[in-house]
């Protein structure tokens, strides 16, 4: 999982896509760990709205991020849409736990699931995240839509490795 989300656990505001919080870490730290993230990655992994999201933006852009995003495999997880036109996509829409378990076993590069809060509950369930990669923006938003929800069962993590970025942030790995 790599995910963005305020000091009070708020992945974005209040409407979808309200990630005015992202402008205050992002920088060439970031952006290097973008790139690695993306050139290690054999897939990306979405739910529907982040697809939908990612899909509007990384078609426009330009640059060796969007080269990347526009080019590796992805994944969505939906029951509602009907086909999965982004470049290189394919879509889960039934047994998603066991269809990305099947994913897991083949083993190979990284596979990362970004933003999909309602998708990462249900893999934080099921025990399918080996990784936590969260980047801890350093504001308190007051309202929004929580990451983590509320009733998830525990889990014991290991913290892997922090880094202070120089915009305020803080990046953290637990496994």
């Amino acid at each position: 999982m790599w995910n963005v989300i305020t000091l009070d656990g708020y992945f974005e505001g209040e409407k979808n896509w309200d990630l005015f919080f992202h402008e205050l870490v992002w920088g060439p730290e970031l952006e290097k760990l973008s790139l690695e993230q993306l050139h290690n990655a054999k897939c990306l992994v979405f739910g529907r709205v982040t697809y939908e999201g990612m899909a509007e933006h990384w078609t426009k852009a330009k640059g060796e991020i969007a080269d990347l995003m526009n080019s590796i495999p992805k994944v969505v997880c939906s029951t509602t849409l009907k086909s999965a036109a982004w470049n290189n996509s394919r879509l889960i829409s039934s047994e998603v736990p066991g269809e990305i378990r099947k994913l897991k076993e083949e083993g190979g590069k990284d596979m990362y699931l970004f933003g999909s809060s309602v998708l990462s509950e249900t893999l934080i369930r099921e025990d399918l995240f080996d990784e936590y990669r969260i980047c801890i923006a350093p504001v308190i938003a007051g309202r929004g839509r929580p990451f983590f929800a509320k009733g998830l069962p525990e889990r014991r993590l290991e913290l892997v490795e922090e880094w202070k970025l120089v915009n305020g942030g803080i990046v953290v790995k637990y496994k």
